[in-house]
């Protein structure tokens, strides 16, 4: 059995497990298990371009809000449109309009390398947000209210939970087509050296162009459906900075650039905050912290990056001849 057919099957496996867990544990852990899946998917997509290319963006949470928001617009203004037809309309749209924003900021924020990128981008987030608080046409200082898309007898927390679901698979099947690509090679090629890579004949300029949109679509993907399974949604509620951090967390905790990394991380960081520290709200963001220095310090390339030097212990404590 190879490596490759080895993991789809543990993808497959764990994905009916996840699919099981709305229909076995209590609402509280369901809802848990939305937040798990939900921040899994946003950072496979943002490793698209802050792990395999190395642009760490601070600002993601930009494409989450222009999604929701967009996506929330048009659908209340469809009053005639069967529920079942708004939410694939409401998804198209607020993909589209990451796509549109992505592809227009491109070109001069993609100038921009390491911490002057990452800057840019949290700026990028924040004019955004005040946009959206204070032109009257947005709504978002007054809030916005998603019509309702649940179909009649079925439980929302399930559904949201399955809906989450099927998008976390869907961006965990794209990152892991890219990323086992010839456009995956080259934004791996551009991680380790930009410059080297443009003169090999890497056309690095449209890889990062397009790794920026692609991962864009899929934020602003997730954060319609974050929308809707919230009903109702405030600047304050999607463009949040938090987000951004965490974002950067996820795949620190499971290991940069690496494509399950985001999952293991969002995971992990989602069940310590939400179950374990559950009762201290205000102690989140210093566990956050606290759990990543510890991280970096013991395990700088994550939680994956520990269990590889493991193995790679292993092997060479087997391979050792007795003495």
């Amino acid at each position: 059995m190879t490596r490759t057919t080895l993991l789809v099957l543990l993808v497959v496996a764990a994905a009916l497990l996840l699919a099981v867990v709305p229909f076995v544990l209590p609402p509280f852990y369901v809802r848990v298990g939305q937040l798990m899946i939900y921040s899994a998917g946003l950072g496979v997509a943002w490793a698209i371009l802050g792990g395999f290319a190395g642009y760490a963006s601070f600002g993601h949470s930009a494409f989450i809000g222009v999604g929701a928001f967009a996506a929330g617009l048009v659908e209340t203004r469809l009053a005639g449109v069967p529920p079942v037809l708004l939410l694939p309309i409401g998804v198209l749209v607020g993909g589209a309009c990451c796509g549109v924003l992505s592809a227009v900021i491109a070109y001069p924020i993609l100038r921009l390398r390491g911490t002057f990128f990452a800057i840019a981008m949290l700026g990028v987030s924040h004019v955004c947000a005040e946009l959206t608080n204070n032109v009257d046409f947005f709504e978002g200082s007054l809030g916005l209210t998603y019509p309702t898309v649940v179909p009649a007898g079925v439980d929302p927390v399930t559904f949201f939970y399955l809906l989450y679901l099927a998008a976390g698979l869907t961006v965990l099947l794209i990152a892991w087509k890219i990323r086992d690509s010839r456009f995956g090679a080259g934004l791996l090629s551009i991680r380790e050296d930009e410059d080297t890579a443009r003169m090999l004949g890497v056309p690095t300029e449209r890889y990062k162009r397009t790794a920026f949109v692609v991962s864009a679509i899929l934020t602003g993907i997730l954060g319609v459906l974050y929308g809707h399974s919230l009903g109702y949604i405030t600047t304050d509620s999607v463009y949040r900075d938090d987000t951004n951090l965490n974002l950067i967390v996820y795949s620190l905790l499971g290991g940069m650039g690496t494509l399950f990394g985001p999952v293991i991380g969002a995971f992990l960081l989602v069940f310590v905050t939400q179950v374990i520290l559950g009762r201290l709200l205000d102690f989140h963001l210093f566990a956050t912290g606290l759990l990543l220095a510890f991280l970096v310090l013991a395990a700088p390339g994550g939680i994956i990056g520990l269990v590889r030097n493991w193995r790679r212990r292993a092997r060479r404590t087997s391979a050792a001849p007795a003495e």
